[in-house]
C-alpha cells in the first residue's frame, strides 16, 4: 500500500538526533515552558519574519487565543471560509462569535477575494483566511479589505507554514498568524501543538497570558484563560524538525511537479492550480475528478491510498444548523467537496511510487469513462 503520508520515513532519517532530543529534554527535569519552548519560539519568530510566537498545544487553541487577544467575542462577526477543517469556526464559535461564511475560489480552493466586501456589516470585526493544503490565499487585496474597513486580520496557516506570498511567509499578513504542528503537517511534532506568531507586543503578550491560565506570573490571575503550553518535549522534537523544514516543503514541490507532469496524460482529472507568486508547500496534493468516490475505491483495489478533505463544507455541518444555511448557498464549495481527492504527499515519496500513484488513476479514469459512454 502506498500510504497518504508516511511518518515513519521522516523518522527513521532523524531517529537519532530524534531521540537525543527527547532523552536530553526527559533528564532536564523541566517540561513545562522551559528553555526549550523559548528556543523554538524564537525560532518561529525568525524564521517566519515575526517578532513574536508564543508556544500552545493545537493549531486550534492558537486560532482561539488570537481571537481572544484581539477581543472578538459574542455579538460579532468573522468572515472566513466554509471550505476547511471545523476548527476554523470551532474557535469563532468558542468566543461567542458568529462565522460568516463567502465562497472559495475554484482554482486555489481559498476564500473568493472578491466577494468579501459583501458580506461585511455593522458586526464584522475580522477575517479569517485559511490557506488551505498549503496554498497561500491570496492576500494583498484581502488586506485592502481589512483597512478600509479597520478589520482585524487572523491567518489560519495549520497546513501551510513556509508558504510564501509575493515573497513573504503567510502568518506575516495579519495581526495574528497561527500554526499547527499536529503530526501530519509539513512540521509536526509527536503529538499536538501549535503557535501563534505577530509583530505586535501587545497581542502577544495577552496570548502568553492567556495560555497560562489568564495571568502574567503564576497564583496571580487578570482574567479566565485556559491551560495551553507547549511541552519541552514536543519543542525538543521540533527543534531537530524545523532545520529541514524548508528541504521537505521543495520535495514536496518536487513531487507536486512530477504529479502534474504525470497527469498530462490522464483525462478528466483537474491538477491543483499554484497562484502566481506563490509558493504553495503542498500539505496536500489534491485534485479534482468526477465520480470521486469511484476512483477513490478503485485506487484502494489497487493499493493506493486517498483522502478527502473535506467532504461536508462547515456551512452543511450540523453543527452550524443554526445559522440557517442549506444546499446551494455556497455552490463552489459544495461542488469541490464532491470532487476533491488528494493523493500520497510527503517528502520522501518516491517516483516510482508516483508512478504508480498515477498509473492507478489512469486505470480507475478509463474505466469510469467507459462505463459512462
Amino acid at each position: 500500500m502506498i500510504p497518504i503520508l508516511d511518518l515513519k520515513a521522516q523518522y527513521q532519517a532523524l531517529a537519532g538526533p530524534l531521540q537525543e532530543a527527547v532523552q536530553e529534554a526527559m533528564a532536564s527535569g523541566h517540561y513545562i515552558l522551559g528553555p526549550r519552548v523559548r528556543e523554538l519560539e524564537a525560532q518561529i519568530a525568525s524564521y517566519c519574519g515575526t517578532t513574536h510566537a508564543i508556544g500552545l498545544n493545537s493549531g486550534t487553541d492558537a486560532l482561539y487565543l488570537a481571537l481572544r487577544a484581539l477581543g472578538i467575542g459574542p455579538g460579532d462577526e468573522v468572515i472566513t471560509t466554509p471550505f476547511t477543517f471545523i476548527a476554523t469556526t470551532e474557535a469563532i464559535g468558542a468566543v461567542g462569535a458568529t462565522p460568516v461564511f463567502v465562497d472559495i475560489n475554484p482554482l486555489t480552493f481559498n476564500l473568493d477575494v472578491t466577494q468579501v466586501e459583501n458580506k461585511i456589516t455593522a458586526r464584522t470585526r475580522a477575517l479569517l483566511p485559511v490557506h488551505l493544503y498549503g496554498q497561500p490565499c491570496d492576500m494583498e487585496p484581502l488586506m485592502e479589505i481589512a483597512r478600509h474597513h479597520s478589520l482585524r486580520v487572523i491567518e489560519d496557516c495549520a497546513q501551510a507554514i513556509g508558504a510564501t506570498y509575493r515573497g513573504k511567509r503567510v502568518g506575516t499578513f495579519g495581526d495574528v498568524g497561527c500554526f499547527s504542528f499536529f503530526p501530519s503537517k509539513n512540521l509536526g511534532c509527536f503529538g499536538d501543538g501549535g503557535m501563534a506568531v505577530t509583530s505586535d507586543a501587545e497581542i502577544a503578550g495577552r496570548i502568553e497570558m492567556l495560555r497560562r491560565h489568564g495571568g502574567k506570573r503564576k497564583y496571580h490571575h487578570t482574567e479566565l484563560g485556559v491551560n495551553s503550553r507547549l511541552d519541552e518535549l514536543q519543542a525538543a522534537i521540533l527543534l531537530v524538525k524545523l532545520p529541514h523544514l524548508d528541504a521537505w516543503n521543495a520535495a514536496r514541490r518536487t513531487c507536486a511537479d512530477y504529479y502534474n507532469r504525470l497527469l498530462d496524460r490522464v483525462p478528466g482529472v483537474v491538477r491543483p492550480h499554484e497562484a502566481a507568486e506563490t509558493g504553495c508547500v503542498y500539505h496536500q496534493y489534491t485534485i479534482r475528478v468526477r465520480d470521486r468516490d469511484r476512483v477513490q475505491a478503485a485506487l484502494k483495489e489497487a493499493d493506493v491510498a486517498s483522502m478527502v478533505y473535506y467532504p461536508v463544507p462547515l456551512h452543511l455541518q450540523p453543527v452550524h444548523h443554526s445559522l440557517a444555511h442549506s444546499m446551494g448557498d455556497f455552490p463552489v464549495a459544495e461542488q469541490m467537496a464532491n470532487e476533491v481527492l488528494s493523493l500520497p504527499m510527503f517528502p520522501e515519496l518516491s517516483p516510482e511510487q508516483q508512478r504508480t500513484v498515477i498509473g492507478a488513476l489512469q486505470v480507475a479514469s478509463q474505466s469510469l469513462a467507459v462505463s459512462r459512454s
